[in-house]
């Protein structure tokens, strides 16, 4: 996914903060045209800076809305300890869901459309009302959900070598990349969701195995977490907005010619596949 050998070198911290946010802003914005990464950002900011990562991803997150890109929901990340675990991280973060990252079950995802991808299973969830209200509560937020269904996130680091702490990954938008949604969409009603299995699969062999309460003890847990942080930064949750609520397992690296299908129960199956 990445050119071997080309790493854009690191840039010492300038006098201005927020000039220094902004060229790293510029340059992870290059990262994603030329295919390029660049070196991890964070000895570039003050030590554990996470609000000034956050700033940067959402100086990004407001050039791509002005550039006409629709944002269409948010992505929980490092939910999971074995993630967390993988990336010597301990609390999650967040991202933005543009349309331009959905990608229909089985539809082959092309080479170089995500620098450095890798895949990981997670529950997704689709609002059918806003959640604008401060301190939402579990009940506004189950209320809230119009259907859950399996998805497969195509995670991407424009960060050379996945070499990232905390603050390299909020800054790069959580490592967002792509999002593929299951087709069949299924009421909280009576579905186990903190206890459902998930496997996931490479040509029939298992890559990566998981369980519901692996994501923050409950995947409505990490929603709840999600619907508030939005609040308090003022990117409240809408109804049609779709919630990536973080992954049930281990991310696993993919390649060209592959495809992976992630089934959870009670959820069904879906495909990411590459071309």
């Amino acid at each position: 996914m990445s050119r071997a050998g080309h790493v854009a070198p690191a840039r010492k911290i300038v006098a201005k903060p927020a000039t220094e946010r902004l060229k790293i802003a510029n340059e992870l914005r290059d990262a994603y045209a030329s295919l390029v990464p660049i070196a991890p950002i964070r000895d570039r900011l003050p030590a554990g800076d996470v609000a000034a990562a956050y700033a940067i991803q959402d100086s990004n997150t407001r050039r791509w809305l002005k550039d006409g890109r629709r944002l269409v929901g948010r992505k929980i990340g490092l939910t999971s300890l074995a993630v967390q675990k993988q990336l010597g991280v301990d609390q999650p973060d967040f991202g933005m869901l543009f349309a331009d990252m959905a990608v229909c079950d089985g539809e082959a995802v092309a080479a170089g459309r995500v620098l450095q991808g890798k895949v990981e299973a997670e529950i997704a969830f689709v609002l059918e009302r806003d959640l604008v209200i401060e301190q939402p509560t579990m009940a506004d937020v189950t209320r809230a959900i119009a259907y859950a269904t399996a998805s497969i996130e195509i995670v991407g680091s424009r960060i050379a070598n996945w070499d990232i702490r905390l603050v390299d990954t909020v800054a790069d938008n959580a490592s967002s990349g792509l999002f593929v949604l299951g087709n069949t969409p299924h009421s909280l009603n009576g579905l186990d969701l903190r206890n459902c299995r998930m496997n996931m699969t490479r040509a029939g062999e298992v890559v990566s195995t998981g369980v519901g309460h692996a994501c923050l003890g409950h995947p409505l847990n990490a929603t709840l977490w999600l619907a508030r942080k939005m609040v308090e930064v003022g990117r409240p949750l809408k109804a049609g907005d779709i919630i990536l609520s973080g992954a049930l397992g281990p991310m696993v690296a993919v390649k060209s010619g592959e495809s992976y299908e992630a089934t959870i129960e009670g959820l069904g199956s879906v495909r990411a596949v590459f071309a």
